[in-house]
């Protein structure tokens, strides 16, 4: 019983590495808990359905409290050498333990303490901490590792946007500084400028009125599609970078599960053989 409660709950301890359907039903449950509570703070809902909220905030906490308590109990079936409460206090101590008290503590705490919505919504995290270990975790470590190995690229791309960034503020300084000395009487007002320009965003609250200003933010804005470009190429080579080498390491896997299958087949034939001769061996 304690051992199935560990398999179910724990991801990453049942046999495939996949989430379970108890996992599953978990994130959906905590994703229900987050939506209840951000509808919770709209003040126009009528009194019968912020009543059903709370009936349904009860519902959650009692679930995430019986999680947690089930988490606890069954932690001492974990892998490693120590007694059952050493590793239901490791269990409690580790990070992940943390945030299921937080949890917990984050549903419940609203019915005891009133209006806390902020505090409710850190039960999202719950949701990351549920699948950080489950079947998705190798192809993230994947990403980040290809994103690690372009780091370098990734590095002069933004030294090269700090320049494009800076030259654009210090130009637009000189050349509109004394005439809009709000956003451009100093080089550091003018990095906003540059900043929503080079990124293409132009929220309006700033521009250029001259000549010279506007064909500066022009150039600016044209070199801002391109570094948004360079970044995104980038990091979706590292994504490809990425499959490929989960498709090779899933290639060789199954290269070493067929070689021992025929390693298998081999003993298998070589038993057989050996016990037909035995068989066919005449009588002394």
């Amino acid at each position: 019983m304690r051992a199935k409660l560990y398999e179910q709950l724990f991801v990453g301890a049942h046999p495939d590495g996949r989430l379970t359907v108890l996992n599953r039903l978990l994130i959906v449950t905590i994703i229900l808990a987050v939506l209840g509570a951000a509808l919770g703070t709209e003040p126009e809902l009528s009194d019968g359905t912020h009543r059903a909220l709370l009936i349904a905030e009860l519902v959650f906490g009692t679930i995430f409290l019986g999680e947690y308590v089930a988490r606890v109990y069954a932690a001492a079936e974990a892998p490693g050498e120590g007694s059952a409460w050493s590793k239901r206090w490791a269990f409690m101590r580790s990070w992940l333990g943390i945030v299921d008290l937080i949890v917990v503590v984050a549903t419940l705490a609203p019915l005891i303490a009133g209006d806390a919505a902020v505090l409710r919504v850190i039960r999202l995290f719950r949701v990351i901490a549920v699948m950080k270990f489950g079947r998705f975790n190798q192809a993230i470590q994947s990403v980040w590792r290809a994103i690690a190995d372009r780091g370098d690229d990734l590095i002069v791309t933004a030294a090269l946007a700090f320049v494009f960034v800076l030259t654009g503020a210090t130009l637009l300084h000189v050349v509109e500084g004394h005439i809009q000395p709000e956003p451009f009487g100093s080089i550091p007002r003018a990095l906003w400028w540059a900043v929503i320009t080079l990124t293409t965003v132009g929220y309006g609250d700033a521009y250029p009125i001259t000549i010279v200003g506007k064909i500066i933010g022009g150039l600016l804005a044209m070199s801002g599609v391109a570094f948004v470009a360079m970044p995104t190429g980038i990091i979706a080579a590292a994504f490809s970078d990425a499959m490929q080498e989960r498709r090779d390491q899933k290639i060789q896997e199954m290269r070493e599960h067929l070689e021992r299958l025929d390693e298998i087949d081999e003993n298998v034939v070589a038993k057989l053989e050996q016990l037909e001769r035995a068989s066919h061996k005449p009588p002394e």
